[in-house]
């Protein structure tokens, strides 16, 4: 495959265009840390929606769901549908408390609700355990998609497909801190969409596929189509949709995804300049993410079956790629050399759009991490912004580099996706407690993420020293909750609680609803404290159900328009119509403050 003149313009246009963004915002990101690492806590809700979805419009989401629907069908995807609802308890119960804390990161939060020495452990341990360890992880997944797209569709070697794509997000992120990042996000949205769309639309009006309609007729393609797995087939219900709605949304931890809110989603409602835009933003990245992203790429996928009907038709097609990185996700990738001239170069454009949007993100957010939860908390107490700007953009170009290194140990994006997984299992639910139980403390935290690690580390390495039986994925994922659940909550009583007087003031300021913290409500109001009406988890949840409904109709719709369902179509999208209702209708009730938080950042 050659490119074009006019392809190589598109590319470095696109280039041109992220970098300019960076240097027009650079002289007021460099300001202070709150600029740098927090836009100044001023973005509007549609720019910090829109970033998100850009972040997680990966350059290995393409890949993965292609490697989902090869293997799977298309209702393999409940294995991240399912956190939909993980995305939606942030968005109504958990998003205006981020905004509400005032804190400058995520992990400052733990300084906020927990006392003592071990606070502060885990607040500096997990800025290099999250910061570092995992987002060079998540980063290396990412940037192995771009490896394997360089490598199918510019004949690129990984070394230059880091350095060159790599410089240019290192660059921009340097430059412009969370603000040129999220600028940037939103120019990249718009081209990987409509790349991805325009690829879909061509790909499926191959001769070899011979349009949608043939495609979706195709007999390899129609049993991959059904949108919800065979209920009389036990072994693909329960891993594909049982799993993953059941237990994996709320017990696990995966990054945009964290049960409660935390990482670069939590750092972009922190950003926003008041808690109805932190809500709203999430909201957005919420039904885009799960409603109008997916199909795109399941209509290459499910093109790429017709035309690249094994692995080993994909080895013949590129015999130059590496025998040891042809899995399923590669055959998106290989679809796209199919492209004409001007189109292949957008196309690429929008896939290095999604490589840059997600990488410049966790850049950032883990210098943020680097920055001020471990060098200024641990190091340097007095640090300056420009010594927190300049720490933060070294650890930016570290975090490249690690990132880097570890995808050349990488095979396929399901690898990547099933290790992350695993490591977070059980975990998910302190975070969505920690906020609602005062009874929650710093060991309950320090056990999960201990025990959840070494459970991971045993499934991954175990089996060859003990001689076990294997357990398959799902199997792994049941029992690393159990053990993990039942190890914290076993620290939860034996540990010390938190310090009434910090318990005190967490409940003041983050006002929580439930019962929960009862004692400390009580405590509070016998010594003649007022309390400020505390949130309603009640109608936090009712909207939470009825918004979920609402983006499960629409993927649904969706699907049932492009397959010609119509009977499924007009069902879901009746469903949808009187879910939006009911949100809108609950919506008045949430009851946002009015001030903006932007001024409570502290210090420390």
């Amino acid at each position: 495959m050659t490119l074009s003149l006019v392809d190589y313009s598109i590319i470095a246009a696109f280039f041109v265009i992220s970098t300019v963004i960076g240097i027009v915002v650079s002289r007021r990101a460099g300001k202070s840390f709150t600029e740098y690492f927090l836009a100044g806590g001023q973005m509007s809700w549609w720019m910090l929606g829109i970033s998100m979805v850009a972040t997680t419009f990966a350059a290995d989401t393409p890949n993965l769901v292609t490697n989902i629907v090869r293997r799977d069908g298309v209702s393999g995807n409940w294995v991240w549908w399912a956190f939909l609802l993980t995305g939606l308890l942030t968005v109504f119960v958990y998003a205006k408390l981020w905004k509400r804390s005032g804190i400058s990161t995520d992990l400052e939060f733990y300084e906020l609700r927990y006392s003592g020495k071990a606070a502060g452990f885990l607040r500096g341990f997990r800025a290099i355990y999250l910061g570092v360890v995992f987002n060079c992880l998540v980063m290396a997944n990412v940037i192995l998609a771009g490896i394997k797209l360089g490598g199918v569709l510019l004949g690129a070697s990984p070394l230059e497909v880091v350095c060159v794509a790599g410089t240019v997000t290192v660059v921009y992120t340097l430059l412009g801190g969370l603000r040129g990042v999220i600028l940037t996000d939103c120019f990249q949205f718009v081209v990987a969409m409509f790349g991805s769309v325009a690829a879909a639309y061509v790909v499926c009006n191959l001769p070899e596929v011979g349009g949608l309609t043939a495609l979706l007729s195709h007999e390899s393609v129609h049993e991959k189509m059904n949108l919800l797995p065979d209920a009389s087939d036990f072994d693909a219900l329960v891993p594909l949709m049982i799993v993953p709605l059941a237990v994996q949304w709320w017990s696990g931890w995966y990054p945009g995804a964290e049960p409660g809110g935390g990482g670069y989603v939590a750092q972009r409602m922190l950003g926003a300049r008041s808690e109805r835009d932190a809500t709203t933003a999430t909201l957005l990245f919420q039904m885009t993410h799960y409603a109008l992203r997916p199909w795109p790429w399941i209509l290459v996928a499910l093109a790429s079956i017709v035309v690249y009907p094994s692995l080993e038709s994909i080895q013949v097609a590129f015999p130059d790629i590496d025998p040891s990185i042809v899995q399923d996700d590669l055959a998106y990738p290989a679809m796209l050399t199919f492209l004409p001239s001007g189109l292949l170069g957008l196309v690429i454009a929008s896939l290095i759009a999604a490589f840059m949007s997600t990488i410049s993100t966790h850049l950032n957010w883990g210098a943020s991490y680097i920055a001020h939860d471990f060098y200024r908390r641990f190091f340097n107490p007095a640090a300056t912004d420009s010594q927190l700007v300049r720490t933060g953009r070294l650890a930016t170009v570290g975090l490249m580099i690690l990132a880097s290194v570890v995808a050349l140990t990488l095979e396929s994006a399901m690898e990547g996706f099933g290790i992350i997984l695993q490591i977070g299992a059980g975990t998910g639910l302190i975070y969505i407690l920690r906020w609602f139980w005062w009874r929650i403390n710093a060991f309950t935290e320090i056990t999960g993420m201990a025990v959840s690690f070494a459970v991971a580390v045993f499934f991954k390495f175990g089996y060859h020293l003990t001689g076990w039986p294997e357990l398959n994925s799902w199997q792994q994922l049941l029992a690393g909750v159990a053990v993990t659940s039942a190890a914290w909550i076993a620290a939860t009583f034996l540990s010390p609680s938190t310090d009434r007087e910090k318990l005190e003031s967490f409940y003041q300021k983050i006002r929580p609803g439930g019962s929960g913290w009862g004692p400390i409500r009580s405590e509070l109001l016998a010594k003649g404290i007022q309390i400020e009406t505390a949130d309603s988890i009640t109608t936090g949840l009712a909207a939470m159900l009825a918004a979920t409904t609402l983006v499960y109709a629409a993927l649904f719709s969706t699907g049932y328009f492009l397959y010609q369902w119509w009977g499924y179509f007009a069902a879901s999208t009746a469903v949808g119509l009187v879910s939006l209702v009911c949100l809108v209708r609950t919506w008045p009730s949430l009851n946002f403050s009015g001030r903006d938080s932007s001024s409570d950042h502290r210090a420390d």
